[in-house]
């Protein structure tokens, strides 16, 4: 009945219709469909995609035309059903809302780990601006907002593969520049080995494989740790990762605006010649200054004492940095190699190792049952990047190593190949391969290259417990998120309530280079 009702009106009365629709809308419809369209104009020009324009086409149906009936709802006469949809209708344009603001102005990150302390501390809550050195357009643009990449609790991906945008950077408001700290995402966070995720993907598989070809090899330590060596190291060692499901779990390829965020203070620059020696950085040749909060290991041996509550907190030694060595035994090889002494009986007092300012340095010295304080040696930092190619290479001790520039061109031999390996493969995405000592990119015969991007040297101010680029290498430039700008919360997990566990002599603490 009603569809022979519909067809008997008349064509006239249908066009009426149509055009009482545009008849006594409300000002206040026009100004928010004028502000929402200049919006959309805005953050098209910036993007620099002008499909984005097609959104104004869906404000003048949501504010003035009104064909798609997108309140449909708030005229139900079932309260229930109004009631949820209500909260959807809310929840949708709050997930629009923090997925825009976290893609392309801000995002909250929350310090992990110990790396940046004492500039940053275990606990800090961070404003990271992405508009200081230009928003990226998402890789992977259809995901969950909040959920770097994972979901929690039903613990899948965040994130749908397709579609991926290849990197692009907004223009922002500066440049990354020397010192500042800097959020990234984590380089060689592209394979993962959901069970084993520290250290990564790649040291596991070399230490794998490096532990399977010392086994019952007499005097292995004492072989030549050649390119060729360690490249095999590297590929039976992924055998053992990839098979063995239990210790390791599934391994997953991450794009990279899904890998694990990390925060660390940009030391080297694009064009730069870093090393360094005895702990100290230098660039170009030149010592890099400290930064003033930075942090070493030292080993503190007592005449018996042990240090007790009043002494840690006088000294800013957290919970998870105080490590008595010989609580159940007396490692015998680390004293003697650093020349540390026994007793007359062979056993030895306590030995801490601790990491400490300057200022927390001198004031240790002071304390009358302290006997010695011993920098610690870099050689017991493990291996560094080029994980297995560059042995002599320490955490104290490391380089010279020049970091690529876009547009420059380096002169590739075997010998430095394994530094930039992952930067022409992975980062940049080409084909390579070493036949008969002659490199080959892209399948054509390469005795040099030309960068794409620009690279940056990142490290952590809590020098001896930082897991920087002295062990996974560059940061390309598409892996750089923003800049933290201040702490807006700091909480002490070593603390109670009442006991100073809310940080307010950090809240609002702005981020600067030193």
């Amino acid at each position: 009945m009603e569809t022979k009702q519909n067809e008997n009106i008349s064509p006239d009365v249908k066009n009426e219709d149509k055009e009482n629709r545009f008849k006594g809308i409300k000002t206040s419809r026009w100004v928010r469909f004028a502000l929402a369209s200049l919006a959309v104009i805005a953050f098209a020009i910036w993007l620099g995609n002008y499909t984005v324009l097609l959104l104004i086409v869906l404000f003048f149906d949501v504010y003035i035309s009104r064909f798609i009936p997108w309140g449909f709802w708030r005229t139900s006469k079932n309260s229930v059903f109004r009631k949820t949809m209500e909260w959807v209708d809310a929840i949708l344009y709050a997930l629009v809302a923090v997925y825009l603001i976290n893609t392309f102005f801000f995002q909250n990150y929350k310090i992990p780990s110990s790396s940046l302390e004492k500039s940053l501390l275990v606990g800090d809550y961070l404003f990271v601006s992405k508009l200081s050195f230009g928003p990226r357009v998402p890789n992977t643009p259809l995901s969950f907002p909040l959920a770097q990449h994972t979901l929690p609790v039903i613990n899948t991906k965040s994130y749908i593969e397709w579609p991926q945008w290849p990197y692009h950077r907004l223009k922002g408001t500066g440049k990354v520049e020397r010192n500042d700290i800097v959020v990234f995402n984590f380089p060689a966070g592209d394979t993962v080995a959901i069970l084993a995720q520290n250290p990564d993907y790649y040291t596991n598989c070399f230490n794998e494989g490096k532990r399977l070809l010392s086994s019952g090899i007499p005097g292995f330590d004492n072989i030549e740790q050649t390119p060729e060596f360690a490249e095999l190291c590297f590929e039976e060692g992924r055998k053992i990762v990839n098979r063995d499901k239990a210790r390791f779990g599934d391994i997953v390829y991450r794009p990279v605006d899904r890998r694990e965020n990390y925060v660390k203070r940009c030391i080297g620059m694009p064009g730069d010649t870093l090393s360094m020696r005895n702990n100290l950085v230098y660039i170009n040749g030149k010592e890099l200054k400290n930064p003033k909060e930075l942090q070493q290991n030292y080993l503190v041996v007592t005449n018996g004492t042990l240090f007790n509550e009043q002494n840690y907190r006088d000294l800013n030694i957290s919970v998870e940095d105080r490590q008595l060595l010989n609580r159940d035994g007396n490692p015998t090889g680390l004293f003697e190699y650093v020349g540390i002494k026994p007793n007359a009986n062979g056993t030895y007092n306590p030995v801490y190792e601790f990491p400490l300012t300057q200022e927390s340095l001198a004031n240790i010295k002071k304390y009358n049952f302290v006997t010695e304080v011993i920098p610690e040696p870099g050689i017991l930092g493990g291996d560094v990047y080029p994980i297995g190619f560059r042995p002599q290479w320490t955490r104290s001790d490391y380089g010279p190593i020049w970091i690529p520039a876009k547009g420059s061109t380096l002169k590739l031999t075997t010998d430095i190949l394994p530094i930039y390996e992952r930067i022409i493969r992975n980062y940049e995405g080409n084909k390579l391969q070493v036949k008969d000592s002659v490199i080959y990119i892209n399948d054509k015969p390469a005795d040099s290259y030309t960068f794409k991007m620009d690279y940056y040297w990142m490290m952590g101010d809590n020098r001896d417990k930082s897991a920087d680029s002295r062990y996974w290498g560059f940061v390309p430039e598409d892996h750089v998120v923003g800049k933290p700008l201040f702490v807006w919360l700091s909480i002490d997990k070593d603390r109670s309530l009442f006991d100073g566990r809310i940080r307010f002599n950090r809240l609002f603490k702005r981020i600067g280079k030193d």
